[in-house]
């Protein structure tokens, strides 16, 4: 049995982190999977019309946004000798791996009406099992250790982990779906890139398991309903602002991927775009081949100057924009536990969200030829949002705290899920809002994106729109309660509770 002394250990080991950030890891290779090819899969691939893709791919996000808090709620009054999360991230590895093939396996030979009932059922699987993994494993971090600054070196493991698995998925799942499609069977491809995925997902979460502990306890073996949890959560001032923060913000992710993957494609010059990128030696004249990595994952430009029509340069742009940010961001994240400690999560929240309010806004300054410009503004943005990633995750752990610190009973489970609801709910709302900005006000129609008004939105939604959006989060942040030194108090004092009790019970 655990002393006070060792149970409230609070310093995290390298292998005890490191260990921690795979099951995000393995989460982001559906999630990002989802998020950069699965529309394409249904419609290219599985063969669906894009309304039923449309509603396939609707209404699982909006189950998943609701069943994070019944998840919640299962995970706060899950009792074993593993902990309380733990055995969720374990139990639902083996059926992560199997659901995550199904969904992206193409039945042969079936009815269209056949097809749209399995692409239903495996993907709303899939999100349900996705809610289950993943949403007591961030609550895992808010018991790990109370070290507020151990807290914050976590979640920069963790979200280098995440970023490394977006740099993989975004660069190698479509050269592997190439690679087994033998020909022209991209079904059979997708399939084996998944099972190849999924393979890797599950030991990354025996990983995980295997190399975590719990160590916060609940003060009070006290028991409370869900309602009277939900309850004091409605009471928990933070918690409001973080929900809030957490819808606008992620709000901001999906609705500035659409409106810059348009800005680059519509807006951005192709001359400009080709002279770049002819720079960088990754040009292939008309006629000519090439071999090696890069020609494999199709980041070389093939074409003259004269045919950017028909050249895939915005892609190749696009991607390069995308994994250069990816790289500093997996760099600057580092900062954002020695920043915290100086300053206090709040601050350099505060401020990382503050700069990108104006980075954004200066996107919409540039001309279509400043392809330097946008290169740099990548740059900045990456560096100046890179270390709040982390310490929002952790600030979501002192709303947890901070509960407990009101109430005498841990509910983090609750916590976590409910914040969970208003991240999903974001992204949807984000997707949603871009289309409806471009249709309402700048008269988009799909057929004809290059149209004059259109190429306007997109530039007007990646700029200012989005700058707005940075400018509400940086808002809520600042009315946000919990600043440093009230942050160090109720760490303190909890630390304090959670000894005597261990005392009491041993």
């Amino acid at each position: 049995m655990n002393t006070p002394e060792t149970q409230f250990q609070q310093k995290l080991s390298f292998a005890e982190k490191a260990g921690y950030s795979c099951a995000d890891a393995a989460a982001n290779f559906v999630f990002m999977t989802m998020i950069l090819f699965q529309t394409n899969f249904y419609t290219d691939v599985f063969g669906l019309t894009a309304s039923a893709a449309a509603a396939i791919l609707l209404w699982p996000r909006l189950w998943d946004a609701v069943a994070d808090p019944i998840v919640g709620i299962l995970a706060d009054r899950t009792d074993t000798r593993w902990g309380k999360f733990r055995p969720w991230v374990l139990f639902t590895a083996v059926p992560w791996a199997i659901v995550m093939v199904l969904a992206y396996t193409t039945p042969h030979g079936w009815s269209l009406g056949a097809l749209i009932a399995y692409a239903a059922i495996t993907n709303t699987l899939l999100m349900s099992i996705y809610s289950m993994n993943n949403m007591p494993y961030a609550a895992l971090g808010g018991v790990m250790t109370g070290d507020i600054n151990e807290r914050a070196r976590l979640n920069s493991f963790r979200f280098i982990a995440v970023n490394a698995a977006q740099f993989i998925v975004g660069g190698f799942t479509l050269p592997l779906v190439a690679k087994f499609s033998a020909g022209s069977d991209r079904q059979h491809g997708w399939q084996m890139t998944m099972m190849l995925w999924a393979v890797l997902c599950l030991v990354l979460f025996v990983i995980t398991f295997a190399t975590t502990k719990e160590r916060i306890k609940p003060t009070t073996a006290k028991k409370s309903s869900p309602k009277q949890d939900f309850a004091d959560l409605l009471k928990n001032s933070p918690w409001k602002v973080m929900f809030a923060m957490t819808l606008v913000h992620f709000a901001i992710l999906s609705f500035r991927g659409g409106a810059l993957y348009n800005y680059y494609h519509h807006y951005a010059d192709r001359a400009a775009m080709y002279d770049f990128v002819q720079k960088l030696g990754l040009v292939v004249p008309a006629g000519a081949s090439a071999n090696g990595l890069m020609e494999t994952l199709g980041y070389l430009v093939h074409g003259d100057r004269a045919d950017l029509a028909n050249s895939n340069i915005a892609d190749v742009f696009n991607s390069i924009i995308n994994m250069l940010g990816t790289a500093v961001t997996i760099i600057v994240i580092l900062l954002s536990a020695p920043l915290a400690k100086k300053f206090g999560k709040k601050t350099v929240a505060i401020a990382g969200f503050g700069l990108s309010t104006v980075n954004a806004f200066a996107f919409y300054l540039l001309t279509p030829t400043s392809t330097t410009g946008m290169v740099a503004l990548t740059v900045t943005g990456s560096l100046v949002y890179a270390p709040t990633i982390p310490l929002i995750w952790a600030i979501f752990a002192d709303v947890a705290d901070y509960s407990e610190w009101k109430t005498g009973r841990r509910f983090t489970g609750m916590v976590f899920a409910t914040i969970g609801f208003a991240l999903k709910s974001g992204l949807a709302l984000g997707s949603a809002s871009f289309l409806w900005i471009m249709a309402r006000i700048f008269n988009y129609d799909t057929k004809l994106p290059d149209a004059a008004a259109a190429v306007q939105g997109y530039r007007a939604c990646g700029g200012i729109v989005v700058g707005i959006m940075f400018a509400i989060c940086t808002l809520l942040l600042t009315v946000y309660q919990l600043n440093q030194r009230t942050t160090i108090q109720m760490a303190d004092e909890l630390a304090e509770r959670r000894k005597k009790f261990a005392a009491q019970t041993t």
